[in-house]
This record gives structure tokens, sequence and C-alpha cells, in this order.
């Protein structure tokens, strides 16, 4: 496996971010809970772990705090050989869709008619969702090959739950995707009065299609987009081909 696709620093500053979002970074990295998480990475990389992805803050490179629109929450980096891109629920171009990604393409074409994506263009990466406003956080932002969940509780989440109200304090209009138990323990985090939360499910084909809020048939892509329409005047539209921005807006 080529070293670009796994992580091959513990230091900040060979993870960028866009400027928005800088503050709030060196802010934590500079807490108690920061040092702890960095010093725990160090570690691991010295002992010879293989650690995903290579670069576990892309999400906030890719997407500035006031261009965000969505948010979509996952829980953990996927933890196989060349998967992970640092967003939640995408994978590298060239990787075979995930079970829950490919639900996440089947409930966008059943609720709003979209084509399925072809295969390997564009494949399952979500690179242009997170260009277009799409906030795909992980809320644990790196994993051992292998190891589901492996640094779980080591410090990111300190610092994911402070995007979230980051976002929530200071973006408008947003539309929160919560799926699974996971991501809606973060709706406290979240002003429902400024922002539509939707929760269902987690895409995986374990829970997708079971009770009492079944992923596939949500219509979570039609619901945000009617709430981008109603507010659009406010904010930036973004490409039609992610199904949850207003019709008709190009890339």
């Amino acid at each position: 496996m080529s070293t670009s696709a796994q992580l091959a620093s513990a230091h900040p500053s060979d993870w960028p971010v866009d400027p928005g979002w800088q503050g709030l970074v060196t802010h934590f990295f500079e807490s108690a809970k920061g040092q702890a998480l960095l010093a725990f990475l160090h570690r691991r990389l010295q002992e010879g772990a293989v650690i995903f992805p290579p670069t576990p803050l892309r999400a906030l490179e890719l997407t500035p705090l006031d261009k965000v629109r969505v948010v979509i929450l996952g829980q953990d980096p996927y933890h196989g050989r060349g998967q992970a891109e640092g967003l939640a629920f995408s994978v590298a171009p060239g990787v075979a869709l995930p079970p829950s990604l490919r639900n996440i393409f089947k409930e966008l074409q059943r609720d709003l008619g979209e084509p399925p994506p072809t295969f390997p263009i564009p494949g399952g990466s979500l690179v242009r969702w997170a260009r277009h406003g799409v906030l795909l956080l992980n809320t644990c932002l790196t994993v051992e090959e292998g190891q589901p969940a492996s640094h779980a509780n080591r410090g990111w989440e300190v610092l994911t739950d402070a995007i979230i109200q980051a976002v929530s304090q200071n973006a408008a209009s947003v539309v929160f995707m919560l799926w699974g138990s996971h991501a809606q323990s973060k709706r406290p985090l979240i002003d429902a009065s400024r922002h539509l939360v939707l929760c269902a499910n987690h895409p995986s084909p374990l829970s997708a299609l079971r009770p009492p809020a079944p992923f596939i048939g949500c219509g979570h892509f039609s619901q945000s987009r009617a709430w981008r329409e109603r507010h659009q005047s406010n904010t930036q539209a973004a490409t039609p081909n992610l199904a949850i921005a207003p019709k008709g807006a190009q890339p």
C-alpha cells in the first residue's frame, strides 16, 4: 500500500484546513485533550500502526465554515486499505462502493429520481459534495487498519463536537442529516430552531430497512432540497448532482 494512502504525520500543521476553521482547530490542539490525542497518534505511528485516513481534517479543508449548507455525520473512517479519504461515507476514487454508501445512492435515486452513479466515474468519492457545502464529518477522525473504533474516545470527539456546535451557532439554515443512534446522540449540540434536523436509521444494510425510521424511504434528500430552496435567497447554491441542493444550480 502506498504510504500516501495512510497517515504519515501526527503534526496538525501537515493537515490543512480552511482559514475559517483554523482558530477552532488550533484551540483544540493546544488544549490538554488535543495534546494527548497527538501524543497517542505519534506513539502509534512510531509503533508501526497503519492509520487512516492520510488527512484527518480533509472535511475542514474542502468545506469552509461559511459555506456549510448540509452536515452529514458519520462515526468512524473506513478501516480497509485504500478506502478512507477523510470524508464521512466517502471512499477514494477507484474503490468499490461500501454497502452503506451504496444505500445512500439508492435512496438518492429513489427519492429524487437521480440516475445511479456510474463506476469508476464518479464512483464513491464525495469530494464534489464537500466542495459544494456538504460537511461530511466523522465524529472520530482516525482509525487503525482492520480495527473499527480503535481511536474512539481518544479526543477526536471533543473537536468534532466543537465543529458541530460552530456550524449550529455560526452558519445559516443548515440541514443536519443524522443517520443512526450515534449521529443522533449529537442532536443536543444543534439549534433546531434555526436548522433542519433529519433523523433516520443508519444506511448500513443491517438497519437501512428496519423500523422505527428506515433509511430507505426516509426522503431526506427531497426534504433537504426543499429546505435549501426556501432559504436560497440567503445562501449560495450548490451543484444539482448532490440532489440535496436547489435544482438548476451550477457546479
